[in-house]
């Protein structure tokens, strides 16, 4: 059985950028310092007061691209309209691509040509480019106008923006306009394929690769999200980012002490290594591992789920890796991220720990190290994903002997048979786990159970009693509940006053019957000593050699010593004792109805009746008077077929009132089958608390009797 892996993202998830509009808006703050419009030129008034601001802007775009100061001002000011009418109303942005601002905002993420006249100096060089790449940006968190921005070209231009810290002195403007043509490489590229593809054939990966190890640390984290994106489900451009020798540079990154940067970092490895196991194994070479584990401890909780899912990557096939893994320090907080708050956190976590726990040489530590509890937790969760994730590293864990025993002892066995799971592969996946636990319980495992079910306190003695009746084979069940005192620990559940406790314990001994039962079924009913005759249909009321005749409700029944001798002690002292009717010729038969009457005689005389439930008690009866024990049987079974939970006390009573041991039996598998319902009737309870000598004298029965069998088949 596989775990399903988490789908990965392609980034636009860190905790500073809010929707979609991710990185490009995350640095407003630090763009507001340069920016020199009023919040109120883009809010305030109606539709066509917003349409006649964008169609100013873009006219001014159109109509401003030179070295003029005047220009450059006016073309900066534009770029920064747009983008704050994008940024602040998303409804916007189509507006603003339908007044024509692509081309206009395309045209300036180039410098101007150079013309003679112009002064020496270039005002606001590069600030003109950054504002329309940022406007670019975030007009292209719109997926249908990705295309229509790189169609128009803007492609070489953002990747020319890349390489502008090669071609002057670094400064704050220099190092914003990268950024944010980084950024809008990544908003362009989101989950576009094809995209991705053009940014390579563009040659964007190589100057992403060389702002790894750039100055500024919003500039390194934007290639970062760059790169993460194209390398998202792209093998080309994956090997490309590690031909470019990328990894060294990343796996610095993870140590870095600004978590924007190490969770953008562990981001890309992640992507890089997602269904790419060459990549996965260069990536472990050149030393990720280490600094991977490291960010599980960080103080960024997306650096830390991205380091969980990164580490179950690894620890998919590579069983060395696994044992690596954990050798290194893992363990520990992978399980304190299992208590996060944070759902995605504790699905991640979850997700290692279920890779790491399919190694044998794991499975113990994990468990020792505290890891069953939590995981026991998250499977009452709602979430499917985090519960299945659980799920699976439970079922790795429950492979180990040594985890058996702190399986059962922290009440795992009721966690997982009373867990409601969410799809049907983690309930395949719980079944399994069972199962396992199942196979497992013999030899040592037992022998430490046993121990426990002696020595610990009385909540464990009752969770090992409770598990062994479900998971314990029918050879161990005398020892255990007999000998071992189990049943008295799963009797004294039943008799709780915690409805918790007393549903437990039946369900326990329901399956501890069903068990018993299928080896050697209790026959409540003991054989008749003396060996029976059937004289046949034909004889039934005949007068034919007939030497004794009842009068039953007035009607003459005929009948023949020998077969009544035959078929009961009753009928034997009758004829042989001391009786009147010994040697009476008509005998009559008080309060029995003829039908009742008839069908017992038809019993004697072939062995055999069809009994409905109508006369069934009133056969029952007479059967009883009459020491017919194997009619009796035959009646307790169709009595037996009509208990409800409205009529079981009723039942119950007539089992007693007529020592009727086999519809006592049926009575009582069905308060145990059923006790969910029955303890929330009224009275029933008293019920319950009134069987329970009888249920221990059951048990003691059926347990010694299977287990006699069991012996008999070795033999």
């Amino acid at each position: 059985m596989e775990q399903q892996q988490p789908e990965r993202r392609e980034g636009r998830s860190f905790p500073e950028r809010k929707g979609q509009k991710r990185k490009l808006e995350e640095g407003a703050a630090a763009a507001a310092e340069d920016r020199e419009i009023s919040t109120s030129t883009t809010t305030d008034g109606g539709g066509d007061a917003i349409l006649n601001e964008i169609a100013a802007q873009v006219s001014v775009l159109n109509s401003a691209f030179s070295w003029q100061e005047s220009d450059r001002a006016a073309a900066k000011r534009a770029t920064q309209v747009l983008a704050e009418l994008a940024k602040n109303a998303e409804d916007l942005v189509n507006v603003i691509v339908d007044g024509g601002a692509v081309p206009a905002l395309m045209t300036h993420l180039q410098a101007p040509p150079y013309i003679d006249g112009d002064l020496a100096q270039k005002p606001f060089e590069h600030e003109v480019e950054k504002g329309s790449a940022f406007a670019l940006g975030l007009l292209a968190i719109k997926p249908e106008y990705q295309k229509l921005i790189v169609d128009k070209g803007a492609l070489p231009h953002l990747v020319n923006l890349l390489k502008r810290s090669k071609d002057c002195s670094t400064s704050r403007a220099v190092n914003s306009v990268i950024r944010r043509a980084a950024d809008a490489i990544t908003n362009l590229a989101h989950e576009n394929s094809s995209i991705k593809t053009r940014v390579r054939l563009e040659g964007g990966i190589p100057p992403l690769v060389d702002l790894l190890e750039f100055s500024d640390s919003k500039v390194q984290r934007a290639a970062a999200g760059a790169l993460r994106t194209l390398a998202f489900k792209n093998d080309d451009n994956k090997n490309q980012i590690v031909e470019c020798s990328a990894l060294p540079k990343l796996i610095l990154m993870l140590g870095s002490e600004d978590a924007a940067i190490h969770y953008e970092a562990v981001g890309v490895i992640g992507n890089l290594v997602h269904s790419s196991p060459n990549i996965k194994k260069e990536v472990l070479s050149a030393g990720a591992l280490q600094p991977v584990i490291g960010l599980l401890s960080s103080c960024c909780p997306e650096s830390q789920r991205e380091a969980a899912l990164l580490l179950g990557q690894f620890a998919s096939t590579d069983s060395d890796c696994k044992v690596h893994i954990v050798q290194r320090g893992a363990v520990r907080p992978l399980i304190e991220m299992l208590q996060s708050p944070d759902v995605q956190l504790k699905e991640m976590s979850a997700f290692a720990l279920g890779r790491l726990a399919q190694d044998s040489h794991n499975q113990a530590g994990i468990a020792h190290s505290g890891g069953l509890g939590p995981l026991l937790k998250l499977l009452d969760s709602r979430n499917g994903s985090l519960q299945h994730n659980a799920a699976f590293a439970l079922y790795g864990l429950a492979d180990n002997e040594d985890n058996v025993s702190d399986f059962i002892r922290v009440g795992g066995i009721q966690k997982l048979q009373d867990g409601e799971f969410i799809v049907q592969a983690t309930k395949d996946c719980v079944s399994k786990t069972l199962k396992r636990l199942e196979e497992k319980i013999h030899g040592r495992v037992l022998r430490h159970l046993l121990y426990l079910m002696r020595i610990s306190e009385k909540s464990i003695q009752r969770r090992v009693a409770l598990a062994l009746a479900h998971l314990c084979s029918p050879e161990d069940q005398r020892t255990i509940f007999i000998d071992e005192n189990g049943l008295e620990l799963l009797l004294g559940l039943l008799g709780s006053t915690n409805t918790k406790q007393q549903l437990d314990g039946a369900a326990a001994l329901y399956k501890l019957a069903n068990k018993s039962m299928a080896l050697s079924p209790v026959d409540a009913a003991p054989p008749s000593p003396t060996q029976r005759v059937y004289l046949g249909e034909q004889y039934v009321n005949s007068a034919t050699l007939s030497d004794v005749t009842f009068l039953v409700e007035g009607r003459r029944f005929y009948a023949h010593r020998i077969c009544l001798l035959a078929s009961s002690d009753a009928f034997r002292a009758m004829f042989d004792g001391g009786y009147r009717e010994k040697d009476a010729r008509d005998i009559e038969i008080p309060n029995i109805k003829w039908e009742v009457f008839e069908l017992m005689m038809r019993f004697i005389y072939t062995g055999s009746v069809d009994i409905t439930i109508e006369i069934s008690q009133d056969l029952l009866r007479a059967a009883d008077q009459y020491l017919l024990e194997g009619l009796k049987r035959l009646c307790e079974y169709t009595i037996a077929q009509d208990i409800t939970l409205e009529n079981i006390g009723g039942m119950y009573d007539l089992s007693e009132a007529f020592h009727a041991m086999s519809l006592r039996q049926a009575c009582i598998l069905f308060i145990l089958e059923h006790f969910d319902k029955l303890s929330t009737m009224h009275g029933q309870n008293q019920l319950v608390q009134r069987t329970i000598p009888e249920i221990r004298e059951y048990f003691c029965r059926a347990l010694t009797k299977s287990t006699t069998n069991l012996q008999g088949l070795r033999l």
